[in-house]
């Protein structure tokens, strides 16, 4: 007699251990999947054994004692003495007395009183007037305005005309500077002048004096 339950599953086309084989097998391979998923860690490493080794500290042995210093030189001073003859002293001559001569000569006559001093005759010198640079290096002429902007020079060359005082008389130009207002510039100036008088026979005496007047930038 036939069981109606298998006549079932036949009909179905189940088969149990085949389905149970199949289920095994994926299991397996679930299992080797994860197990080549899961990190791989390396054994942990044994324990070495610390060695220990013994030291000990010794103290060096100190350094040996400096040798002594060696003995001082002692100098010998050898101090001669050379005993050096003393000469002997000359005494002095005897003392004679005067000599006196009785008869006259050359010496003893008196001389003549001597001459008077003779005076000496001064001799009269003729000098000629000058300027007096030292007073009238303080007077100087007034450069003409327009001639300074223009940058005009040149040198003017006066007679001047003194009295015996020294005083100006006369200014007159002995060169001109070939410009008007250089040559009206230097005789206003030369006017106020001092000069120096001459010397003739022993008196101060006038006359003329050249003077130059530069008018340069």
């Amino acid at each position: 007699m036939t069981d109606p339950n298998n006549r079932d599953d036949k009909a179905a086309g189940l088969s149990w251990p085949r389905i149970g084989g199949v289920a095994f097998a994926m299991a397996l391979h679930v299992a080797g999947f994860m197990m080549l998923m899961a990190p791989v860690s390396a054994p942990p490493p044994a324990e070495e054994e610390e060695q220990v080794v013994p030291v000990s500290f010794t103290d060096p042995p100190p350094p040996p004692p400096p040798p002594p210093p060696p003995p001082p030189e002692k100098v010998v001073v050898v101090t001669t003495v050379i005993n050096t003859p003393r000469p002997t002293p000359i005494p002095p001559p005897p003392e004679q007395p005067p000599v006196v001569y009785n008869d006259p000569n050359a010496n003893s006559v008196a001389a003549p009183p001597p001459a008077p001093p003779t005076v000496a005759t001064a001799i009269p010198v003729d000098i000629a007037p000058a300027q007096d640079i030292s007073a009238n290096s303080i007077l100087k002429p007034k450069y003409p305005a327009q001639e300074l902007r223009d940058g005009v020079t040149g040198t003017v060359r006066l007679r001047v005309t003194i009295d015996a005082s020294g005083n100006v008389l006369n200014v007159v130009v002995d060169k001109s500077s070939r410009n008007r207002n250089l040559d009206r510039a230097a005789i206003d100036a030369v006017r106020k002048w001092k000069f120096n008088p001459g010397m003739k026979n022993g008196q101060n005496v006038g006359g003329d004096v050249i003077v130059p007047v530069n008018f340069t930038l």
